[in-house]
């Protein structure tokens, strides 16, 4: 009898350690992603990575708001790994303290030192470049951002709103170049240029162009992409095909450019699979599809670039880190309210 209650004991715990080792299997073979990026952009992705890896990803797609959820979540959250548009919302996380440092030799590899956090905080995925639109019959072929308030452009550019986040990237790193003051001429200048009012999109810039009502703009490559593709409907494949792409730089330096970004998040239940879940996003697999599918420029040096993206010309990166650029957002913010640059 005493003998059949030990083996039952036995049978027991070996059922719990059995069970235990199905649950952290289990648990093993998934990661959660919160992110701000479409879903049709990132799924094409996330898929691949899954049928590679054997790794269920849980996507929680969020319009904004991402960084207070999980602030608020605290250690409760499920998030592993955080993902955004812009390195400003991405640096939003940091300041939340709600990531944390990695280390991996796979993404250092793959990533540029001045498109990462110097700690492993954040890593760029794919970039876009803040470009040119302009009328295809214009002679100009060559233009630095500095050029933007040359009055010889009085009434003929076009642009979304200075607030938006892609103008305040754009201003920060002007600011960065060139300090304060100057960026204040600088935003002053392109104010006096301009053809309209700021707002829309940066499709709404090549529309405009077509339109007659300026003959440069500010946009960026992405919508290119979008635009010449077809996939954003006929009407905007006819305004991508009425303009000409420049790549401005600054001057002497390189252009200008945002990214895709992701952090592992500070409580990842699956660190592991987060970890892994990013270095497969900087794979030759993962960058060609972030090239095809969302027409961005691969973070790795040598994957494979659309084609219309390709034929806007050789990308000189601004070697700027983008870790400095971003501690001039405020300021650049502050600079577009003084010169009214929306009004």
């Amino acid at each position: 009898m005493k003998k059949s209650i030990i083996l039952a004991d036995i049978l027991v715990a070996a059922g719990l350690l059995l069970g235990a080792g199905s649950l952290a299997s289990a648990q093993e073979q998934q990661v959660s992603l919160y992110t701000t990026r479409e879903p049709g952009l990132i799924k094409p992705l996330l898929e691949a990575f899954t049928k590679a890896s054997g790794v269920k990803v849980n996507a929680i797609f969020f319009k904004d708001g991402m960084a207070e959820r999980v602030a608020a979540e605290g250690q409760r959250s499920p998030a592993d790994v955080l993902m955004t548009v812009d390195i400003g919302n991405l640096i939003d996380l940091l300041d939340r303290n709600v990531t944390q440092p990695i280390k991996s030799e796979v993404l250092e590899a793959a990533v540029p030192a001045n498109l990462r956090g110097a700690d492993g905080s954040w890593f760029t995925l794919a970039t876009r470049a803040r470009v040119v639109y302009a009328a295809k019959n214009l002679p100009v072929d060559a233009l630095n951002y500095e050029n933007l308030a040359d009055p010889l452009w009085k009434g003929k550019i076009c642009i979304r709103s200075g607030q938006h986040p892609y103008n305040t990237a754009l201003t920060a790193a002007y600011i960065a170049h060139h300090g304060v003051e100057k960026a204040e001429v600088w935003l002053r200048g392109v104010k006096a240029n301009l053809a309209r009012k700021p707002g829309g999109g940066d499709r709404e810039v090549a529309r405009d162009i077509l339109g007659g009502l300026c003959e440069i703009g500010v946009g960026n490559s992405y919508y290119v992409g979008v635009m010449r593709s077809g996939q954003g409907g006929p009407e905007q494949k006819t305004w991508g095909e009425a303009i000409k792409v420049i790549l401005p730089t600054f001057e002497g330096v390189g252009t200008q450019v945002n990214i895709s970004g992701a952090s592992v998040a500070k409580f990842a239940p699956n660190k592991a699979n987060a970890i892994k879940l990013l270095e497969y996003l900087v794979s030759d697999e993962a960058q060609k599809l972030y090239a095809s599918h969302d027409f961005e420029y691969p973070v790795k040096a040598g994957a494979p670039i659309d084609p219309i993206i390709q034929s806007l010309g050789t990308l000189k990166v601004d070697p700027m880190p983008l870790a400095d650029i971003v501690t001039h957002r405020k300021a650049a913010s502050q600079l577009m309210d003084k010169v009214g640059f929306d009004n």
